[in-house]
């Protein structure tokens, strides 16, 4: 027995395709004897499984287990919700894995797998090796005792999200977008003080209200309208499967990622000063300004959930966010990224700063940036574009900042050109102090990608 993946499929920090395209249950059951196998290898035996709610997602969930039994390994079901709590599950059961199937926030007809292996990120080079086993079928063979089994967790991990709980009374909106984390969020709401303001909790693959981005401003509108109708303190946003936050202040305005992070910073570095705080290279200089006047040591690493968990081990940082919502969170929790954490620890940081998300959104300095702009490159010249930019740059003796692509500093501010892991798209950003300066840095982008034979094209979706 040997399988050939779709070779989109296999990213650089899961496994996603078009369901019935680039993906199916042929796949699904690769996936389990391949990951099995690498279980066993390494002395694992036992795999926690859940899934998120798009229509795809039960039957995926079937041929994976199948193959996971197939190769070896017994399954522990977690059963429907958002990705964080199949990684609760994966840390706090005894199993030795986890999988999640999850198109996170990407459109209905998508799905995908999300995975640990014994408490680690499994990614890069890992999933290419699970393409590699499947084409040479090289694979265990299970004896038939596994068995697969169902552990209720949902329960649990709302608990656990309320442990310890410190964070005043709030009235706060919460859309989770027809996502995963619906059920959870309901439970959760009717265990804080305040009042809370529900919308869309129904778990629904077809997302008939919005797209399940909160990064994506327009997906927004139904919580602005409630936040306003209601005149709450605040609203909160989750993704498909409830690893991305996104938030807006009682005014309506959204509060980014970088600009989320700078808030839970505070508490996090009242508790452990100087401690190490990683953000992604897309963030506002303004974050790591602030992480370091708060007396922390601010840290940019490459863009990507498992590249940022892998170094916030390795730094011991205690709190890392990305532009995109994924906040990790390991001062008290266990490191992973997680947005109905993060929301409640975010109530939290408002209620020990004194000041409201509104006044907190006003004390930000006023900087003017462009959103993420992704224009299609082919995926042969990706890298090599931003390799020739960064040795133009370099050979000018521009201040370039290497870590993930190039992020050039100017006078007038920023700007960040990098090849996207995942797709064949090219990833821009700059931020300024003006207007001005902006149009003066995206002249320089420009400049730079047509020396290289490419032109800042529209824009292209995730």
């Amino acid at each position: 027995m040997t399988h050939r993946f779709d070779p989109t499929s296999l990213r650089e920090y899961d496994i996603r395709g078009i369901v019935g395209e680039t993906l199916g249950p042929d796949d699904a059951r690769a996936i389990g004897r391949g990951f099995a196998t690498l279980l066993r290898r390494a002395g694992g035996t036992r795999v926690a499984v859940g899934r998120d709610g798009r229509l795809s997602s039960p039957a995926l969930e079937a041929a994976l287990i199948e193959g996971l039994t197939a190769s070896g390994c017994s399954v522990v079901r977690t059963g429907m919700g958002p990705t964080p709590m199949l990684y609760y599950a994966e840390a706090t059961l005894e199993v030795d894995g986890g999988i999640q199937i999850t198109g996170s926030h990407n459109p209905g007809h998508y799905n995908g797998f999300k995975m640990v292996f014994q408490h680690s990120s499994f990614f890069g080079e890992k999933i290419q090796l699970l393409g590699k086993m499947a084409a040479e079928g090289d694979w265990d063979e299970g004896d038939g005792t596994e068995t697969v089994t169902d552990a209720d967790v949902e329960d649990l991990y709302v608990s656990r999200l309320i442990a310890g709980y410190a964070g005043g009374a709030y009235r706060v909106g919460w859309d989770t977008g027809n996502g995963a984390a619906g059920p959870v969020i309901e439970k959760l709401v009717k265990l804080l003080p305040g009042e809370h303001h529900t919308l869309f909790t129904d778990v629904d693959g077809h997302f008939p209200n919005h797209h399940p981005d909160p990064t994506e401003e327009k997906n927004l509108a139904d919580l602005k309208k409630l936040v306003a109708e209601k005149q709450l303190d605040f609203g909160l946003a989750f993704d498909g499967d409830g690893d991305r936050l996104g938030a807006i202040d009682g005014q309506g305005r959204v509060i980014w990622g970088d600009q989320l992070l700078s808030i839970l910073a505070e508490p996090v570095l009242r508790v452990e000063p100087g401690a190490t705080i990683i953000a992604d290279v897309k963030a506002s200089q303004m974050l790591f300004d602030r992480v370091a006047e708060l007396g922390g040591k601010p840290l940019m690493w490459k863009t990507g959930h498992s590249l940022v968990k892998t170094k916030m081990k390795e730094t011991h940082a205690p709190l890392a966010g990305e532009m995109s919502g994924h906040i990790f969170f390991a001062q008290d929790y266990y490191g992973f990224d997680d947005a109905q954490y993060a929301a409640i620890r975010l109530i939290q940081a408002v209620h020990v700063i004194g000041k409201s998300l509104t006044e907190l959104k006003d004390a930000m300095p006023k900087l003017v940036n462009t959103p993420e702009m992704r224009f299609q490159v082919d995926e042969s010249r990706k890298f090599a574009v931003v390799d020739e930019v960064l040795d133009r740059l370099e050979a000018e003796g521009a201040d370039v900042n290497r870590t993930d692509g190039a992020r050039v500093n100017t006078a007038d501010g920023w700007w960040l050109l990098r090849a996207s892991n995942t797709q064949d798209v090219l990833v821009a950003r700059a931020e300024a102090k003006d207007q001005a300066g902006l149009d003066r840095l995206l002249a320089q982008i420009d400049d730079q990608l047509g020396k290289s034979g490419v032109v800042r094209g529209e824009s292209v979706g995730h």
